[in-house]
């Protein structure tokens, strides 16, 4: 009997050159979909995601977009090949592939919000330069109290809850020094400052909320035709008003990941698939469930095995 399986999406910082290269080559269906994406954005972008360079594939305006279309591309061959989804998350930009894998909205439109949101994330981060810093091994509150008394230098605020022991701070550089040192003095046994060049999920990012809100009343949405766990609430949303609203104060408010990888265990998933490159997701489900079966896919061969997981 198949499993109760649910499909997640990583955000920017899982690219990898070469994503989706094996996909395209061997399946005229991803092929046809990164090519429709070059035309949608007028560039290239599947070079860059295929070839790279580094560096080029590292910028937001190629990382956001590149991951989008490798995780649907992805989702589409496993849809192919049987595999039916009773749920769907994403991580920060990957809560819009898995909407459009929930089938909220076309695929070819949440390219091009996508595009929208680097572009007015971008722009806000310029506008207010900030950073961002992970926490290892404190706990949430502890951080979260790190980052009160650290306010008197600036903005500082959780930005990411990925896992137990494992959070994401965000804010002015200043007072993300000072969180820092706050954290360090509670007993956190790392604290890692992140190559990013914008305080992201942050009150520092407020400017970018009004032209996507803009953006998303532009596209149709629809209710998900799987379960969705949302970033803003930990939780599942179940009609398209919430769902847009949610992406929109998604740009300034928390991922809540822990709860929302708890809430899809509590719902009796039973195989979990990263799909696309990287396997942090993975690695954080696993911390959280020993016995949580969980497979990337980012190969034709991937693709076998997930099917041969949810069969069996």
């Amino acid at each position: 009997m198949p499993k109760k399986t649910a499909f997640l999406f990583p955000g920017q910082g899982a690219q990898a050159v070469g994503m989706g290269k094996e996909w395209a080559a061997a399946f005229p269906a991803a092929r046809a979909m990164f090519q429709r994406a070059d035309e949608i954005l007028g560039r290239p972008l599947s070079a860059v995601c295929f070839n790279g360079p580094e560096e080029d594939l590292r910028r937001t305006e190629n990382a956001q977009p590149g991951l989008y279309v490798c995780g649907l591309a992805g989702a589409a061959l496993l849809r192919e090949a049987g595999v039916k989804i009773e749920a769907a998350a994403g991580h920060s930009l990957g809560e819009y592939a898995a909407l459009a894998a929930a089938a909220v909205f076309d695929w070819e439109k949440g390219l091009r919000l996508v595009r929208a949101r680097g572009e007015a994330m971008s722009a806000a981060a310029e506008a207010r330069k900030g950073t961002m810093a992970a926490i290892l091994g404190l706990e949430d509150e502890r951080v979260v109290e790190a980052c009160r008394k650290a306010q008197s230098a600036g903005i500082v605020t959780a930005a990411n809850f990925n896992g137990p022991g494992q959070v994401v701070i965000s804010g002015e550089p200043a007072a993300v020094e000072a969180a820092i040192a706050a954290c360090k003095a509670a007993g956190a046994r790392r604290a890692l400052p992140l190559p990013v060049h914008g305080a992201f999920h942050s009150p520092l990012m407020e400017s970018a909320v009004a032209p996507m809100r803009a953006a998303l009343a532009g596209v149709r949405f629809s209710d998900p035709r799987a379960q969705f766990v949302a970033n803003v609430t930990g939780g599942f949303m179940a009609d398209a008003a919430s769902i847009r609203d949610g992406l929109a104060r998604q740009i300034t408010s928390c991922v809540r990941w822990t709860e929302t990888m708890r809430r899809l265990l509590d719902a009796g998933i039973e195989l979990f698939v990263e799909v696309g490159p990287g396997k942090v997701l993975s690695g954080i489900l696993k911390r959280m469930d020993r016995d949580a079966v969980s497979l990337n896919c980012a190969t034709p061969a991937d693709i076998q095995k997930v099917v041969e997981a949810y069969k069996t």
